[in-house]
């Protein structure tokens, strides 16, 4: 895997790529600004940010009624990328004391999904949900310090990541890693994986901050998701199914071996993975082949696919999330579709209406990485 730029780890400098492809500053910043007010604070079209008052506050799926761990962990990521502590210690309390669980097989991890009341629809937990939740806590730690529990980021993150790989060592559950492979599972009780939950460049960072005996593991960890995701993307189109096999193909028993929702993270996280710790070869190979792709396609007519490319009559439930991940992969290439790519983001609006919430977590996300407000955050004393 040859390198072909240094990350952001090693520079400390944090593309805008708005800004290389000509936009100002100025209107940058506001842009920024005006995607976080309309998703946190918009009206009751727009926004998927709700207060709950003494419970805290959360992200709410306004697609199913529900709160889901995903959404969660992703506020809380927002929140501290634009240093908003409030939002992010509200929706913190609302998810520790409503989605934690405490006793069962799932001791230690999160209920992925939740009534709007706080009460529990479902007992098993979602991994991607658990890394988002660990790598906010390390950044708030790292941002503003920790408090009393449950704000003590740091141990928090700490004990979360040492349930995620330890759980079923003792006949106690199931864990959120393969422990021989180190490939993230799409559930602990199952063993296959889906490739838009692997992080390497988050596993990166928990190998430097959990304790001291898992740190191997995360480094073994990231080594592996890069050789995963080259494996579960198509050679061709760089599409990559929802659920895979551990050897990358396509997991189509429950009908998730396609190019559909989960899958649109997949270029997001290779953008940012690239932009972070260096864009390598196959970065740059997966992300043009799937801008591509797109190149020719309508976004009123993106649909689910086969990996290979045939397109189903099922329209996109999410085209804005597609238009926003497809421009954040824009961080791992300077292929001929990249600027093409942002231009059609910074055209798109917000989503408004019963599907926003995951368009829109996307669209804020891309906003940030593009914008170079994407970032690591070290600890203080390693700061420069």
């Amino acid at each position: 895997m040859k390198n072909l730029t240094q990350g952001a780890v090693e520079t400390g400098v944090y593309r805008n790529l708005f800004v290389e492809y000509g936009y100002s500053e100025e209107e940058v910043k506001q842009r920024v600004e005006d995607a976080f007010q309309q998703i946190f604070y918009g009206d009751e079209d727009t926004k998927i940010f709700y207060d709950a008052g003494d419970a805290g506050a959360y992200f709410m799926d306004t697609g199913n009624d529900d709160v889901r761990t995903e959404g969660m962990s992703y506020a809380m990521m927002m929140a501290v990328q634009l240093d908003r502590k409030d939002e992010f210690d509200r929706v913190w309390k609302w998810a520790k004391t409503n989605m934690y669980m405490t006793e069962g097989r799932h001791a230690g991890y999160f209920a992925w999904s939740c009534n709007l009341d706080g009460s529990k629809r479902a007992y098993g937990p979602a991994p991607d949900g658990e890394e988002y939740f660990a790598m906010a806590l390390f950044f708030a730690s790292h941002r503003w310090g920790d408090g009393d529990e449950p704000y003590n980021y740091s141990t928090q993150a700490k004990d979360l990541l040492r349930d995620c790989i330890h759980k079923g060592e003792h006949n106690d559950g199931y864990p959120m890693w393969n422990p021989d492979n180190k490939l993230i599972k799409f559930v602990p009780e199952v063993e296959y994986s889906d490739p838009s939950y692997h992080l390497p460049h988050f596993y990166e960072l928990f190998a430097l901050w959990a304790y001291p005996e898992d740190r191997d593991f995360w480094k073994q960890a990231a080594e592996a998701s890069r050789r995963y995701l080259p494996i579960s993307c198509h050679p061709e189109t760089g599409l990559a199914p929802e659920y895979a096999h551990y050897d990358g193909t396509p997991n189509n028993d429950r009908g998730y071996g396609h190019f559909f929702s989960d899958s649109y993270r997949v270029a997001a996280n290779i953008g940012l993975d690239a932009e972070w710790y260096g864009r390598s070869d196959w970065h740059q190979t997966i992300i043009d082949n799937i801008q591509r792709f797109f190149a020719d396609k309508s976004p009123d007519d993106y649909r689910r696919y086969t990996i290979t490319g045939e397109p189903f009559e099922e329209k996109s439930l999410h085209p804005v999330g597609l238009i926003a991940t497809n421009a954040m992969a824009s961080l791992a290439t300077d292929g001929p579709h990249a600027k093409e790519n942002v231009d059609l983001f910074w055209n798109t609006p917000v989503r408004t209406g019963a599907r926003r919430y995951y368009d829109n977590c996307l669209y804020l996300f891309s906003m940030l990485a593009l914008s170079g407000n994407y970032r690591i955050w070290m600890p203080k004393e390693t700061e420069g």
